[in-house]
């Protein structure tokens, strides 16, 4: 009998790479990929523990997960950081800071 893919494996992996791709677009975008991955794959992970020896690309869910674990540590570091540059500096702060970076290192 022929080894089975996990359906949603690729998909979890997709999913965990555009976490971390997309955690510094002010970290909403990365977290909400990032949970979709670990919700998604918490079905193909019950179906793998239920049958190991069925499925042959457990590998690619487990760094799928693995990746959209880091991804949500890095996009919630990176809204932490947000709320806290807005809550000292304020808007008219930062657009003042993007200014400034903006002179110094060109665009």
């Amino acid at each position: 009998m022929e080894n089975q893919k996990l359906p949603n494996a690729t998909a979890v992996l997709i999913l965990g790479i555009l976490s971390i791709l997309t955690c510094c677009c002010y970290g909403v975008i990365g977290l909400v990929l990032g949970i979709i991955g670990l919700v998604i794959s918490k079905k193909d992970l019950l179906m793998y523990k239920e049958n190991p020896s069925l499925y042959s690309n457990y590998s690619n869910l487990n760094i799928g997960r693995i990746l959209c674990i880091i991804g949500i540590v890095l996009s919630a570091i990176y809204v932490v950081y947000m709320i806290f540059l807005f809550s000292t500096l304020g808007m008219d702060g930062i657009q003042q800071m993007q200014e400034e970076m903006m002179r110094k290192y060109g665009a």
